[in-house]
């Protein structure tokens, strides 16, 4: 497997790979309308503009990707999303150690459902402490905001 910048030509393969790697989110919360199941592809071409996006790659086959950008000290991580066929495995952990040398922020940022215990666990074993709970822009999903300081 090997970590590598993605560009726009993959991103039908990691939207695919983002929308099954959320179904688990989704039945978790009973809600389908959770943004990365929702997301377009024009939206995702949209944001090779402004993210820096990474790819796992078995194969040549993309089973994992991650996206962030960086805006006034901060940087957004988000979407962090490995095939099922290949979660466990430490994939997700190595994506994101990738995605943060590419920046030199403040802090990094991320958030993730409360009741994904799973997520939580991974953030916080590299180093994210939830410093904030709120409500998702798509109902009753509460979400903890995770911060990333001390790298």
């Amino acid at each position: 497997m090997k970590i590598l910048k993605a560009d726009i030509k993959d991103a039908e393969e990691i939207l695919a790979i983002q929308k099954l790697a959320y179904q688990s989110e989704a039945e978790l919360y009973n809600n389908y309308d959770i943004p990365p199941l929702t997301q377009t592809i024009d939206s995702v071409k949209e944001q090779f503009n402004t993210h820096i996006f990474l790819k796992a790659v078995n194969e040549d086959k993309i089973i994992g990707s991650v996206r962030a950008c960086e805006e006034a000290g901060v940087c957004h991580v988000g979407r962090l999303a490995v095939h099922p066929d290949y979660q466990r495995q430490g994939i997700g952990s190595f994506l994101l150690k990738e995605i943060e040398k590419y920046f030199k922020p403040d802090y990094f940022e991320l958030f993730s459902g409360t009741k994904s215990s799973k997520n939580i666990h991974l953030y916080q074993k590299l180093g994210y402490k939830i410093y904030k709970t709120c409500k998702y822009e798509c109902g009753d999903i509460e979400i903890f905001y995770m911060r990333k300081n001390d790298f």
